[in-house]
């Protein structure tokens, strides 16, 4: 087995075409059976052929739990279902640390490539980012397809998404997960041995291939700060609507679209598989008895995201920012609860939306064998099934209870200081405005955080404000 090893200018081999890429010229490198340089035909959903059949492997250091691994890649195996594939194999390798060539040491790949020759295998998936050589490295050695957790969740988002919005998204996490692993795409190249007299045409339609690349990426982000901008508008006419906004959170098929459907009426799709929601959904939500509220749904987290689709889909998870309450759902019946909770928790303080006020949605009690009320005394939330519509109304109590108070007051504002104006109108609701000489008079609904730090400027309230304020 030939090694390659990582060192600058080595020619590397991309695994997959990121999808709506103008780039042209590329071709995958040929797989055994084929003719060298002929593109592998494949199907609408990017398979060959058919449905391809994959063995997984993870590589388990020192300080990780055996049963973290073996979640990590049976969550895998699901991942690569999603995608239209199925496994037939699964490796381990205990090891304290990877290999800069190959991850897993030379014997287990050996191991790896004995395993997809019994089982037919086309396709080795790494629950772990591989580098471009050690992708390149593994799949010269086993003969077959090789990619990471990372290009198998960009091409399940590839699937799934169906706004422009979103696949402008996908297309963009494609492209910068693409761009290093561009070199030694051309099979004009093969022939290139490196040094005098190889510099040449082959060079220069790689250099060509980054700035074309470069250049879309620039025009997808300047599309998407377009929407971005668009979405700041809606969320500043949800703002001026006064209606609160609560935004679900949580693990890929945590329940959140059900969730959703079942407080709002709606009927999105929801299904019983990872990532099916990609694109943001808004509803209003009407509790009796309680005041109503903006749901929105976003798309669900997962371990290991990577950190292209957190980039790319920051639109999109800019409605968080935004939130008056997060309502975190979490899948009670999962044998990975905690780990998921902790998956959420840890992007959340990435978003840097931690800190707003969040209710615990523990899901789907209805698939346990035991009484939920010790999980819902230890983790401090509300038991719910949204399949089956029970716990609802403790949940909309406990949404009631999180959302900010408000209170109608009548503030007069000197000119000078416009930046206490701009937060009655971006985090209140102004009913009315009266402009005098030296100040700005405002009626206005008012969260009464926001009241208590503008209350030199009161002019008259109700008592209940008044009560609420001192």
């Amino acid at each position: 087995m030939d090694v390659v090893r990582a060192r600058a200018g080595d020619r590397l081999d991309r695994r997959r075409e990121a999808r709506g890429s103008r780039a042209r010229g590329r071709r995958d490198r040929s797989p055994a059976g084929t003719e060298p340089g002929r593109p592998v035909r494949r199907t609408g959903n990017g398979t060959r052929n058919g449905q391809e059949r994959a063995v997984i492997g993870a590589l388990r250091r020192p300080s990780q739990r055996r049963s973290e691994v073996d979640e990590s890649l049976e969550e895998l195996a699901g991942l690569v279902v999603a995608a239209g594939g199925t496994v037939v194999g699964r490796v381990t390798q205990e090891r304290p640390a990877p290999t800069p060539a190959l991850y897993f040491g030379r014997g287990k790949v050996e191991e790896i490539g004995a395993a997809a020759r019994a089982a037919s295998a086309d396709l080795f998936v790494s629950d772990d980012q591989l580098s471009p050589i050690q992708e390149r490295n593994i799949s010269e050695a086993l003969g077959i397809k090789v990619i990471d957790r990372t290009a198998l969740i960009l091409d399940i988002f590839a699937q799934r998404a169906r706004t422009a919005e979103g696949k402008l998204q996908v297309e963009l996490a494609q492209l910068t997960y693409l761009l290093p692993r561009l070199i030694g795409q051309w099979t004009h190249l093969e022939r290139l041995g490196g040094g005098i007299g190889t510099r040449g045409p082959g060079e220069t339609q790689l250099e060509s291939d980054r700035r074309v690349i470069r250049r879309k990426v620039m025009q997808i982000r300047r599309q998407l700060e377009g929407v971005q901008v668009h979405r700041r508008l809606q969320r500043q006419g949800r703002r001026k609507s006064g209606v609160p906004v609560v935004a679900l959170v949580g693990y890929t098929n945590a329940g959140k679209t059900t969730l959703l459907n079942r407080l709002a009426g709606a009927q999105l799709t929801a299904a019983d598989r990872l990532f099916v929601t990609l694109d943001p959904a808004a509803r209003l939500v009407h509790p009796v008895g309680g005041r109503p509220f903006i749901m929105t749904d976003t798309v669900g987290f997962i371990r290991k995201l990577p950190h292209e689709l957190v980039a790319a889909f920051r639109a999109t998870l800019e409605e968080l920012a935004d939130a008056d309450v997060l309502l975190h759902v979490v899948d009670t019946s999962h044998p990975a609860m905690d780990e998921h909770m902790r998956a959420v928790a840890d992007l959340l303080r990435e978003l840097g939306v931690a800190d707003r006020p969040t209710v615990l949605a523990l899901n789907k009690v209805d698939r346990l064998d035991t009484d939920p009320a010790p999980l819902v005394a230890r983790r401090d939330g509300v038991a719910i099934s949204a399949a089956a519509g029970t716990g609802l109304d403790a949940l909309q109590a406990a949404i009631e209870r999180a959302l900010p108070p408000v209170g109608n007051v009548t503030l007069r504002i000197p000119h000078a200081d416009g930046t206490a104006v701009g937060l009655c109108y971006e985090r209140g609701r102004v009913l009315a405005r009266r402009d005098g000489p030296g100040y700005v008079e405002l009626d206005a609904d008012l969260p009464i955080g926001l009241l208590r730090s503008l209350a030199r400027y009161r002019v008259a309230e109700s008592p209940s404000v008044l009560g609420m304020v001192d």
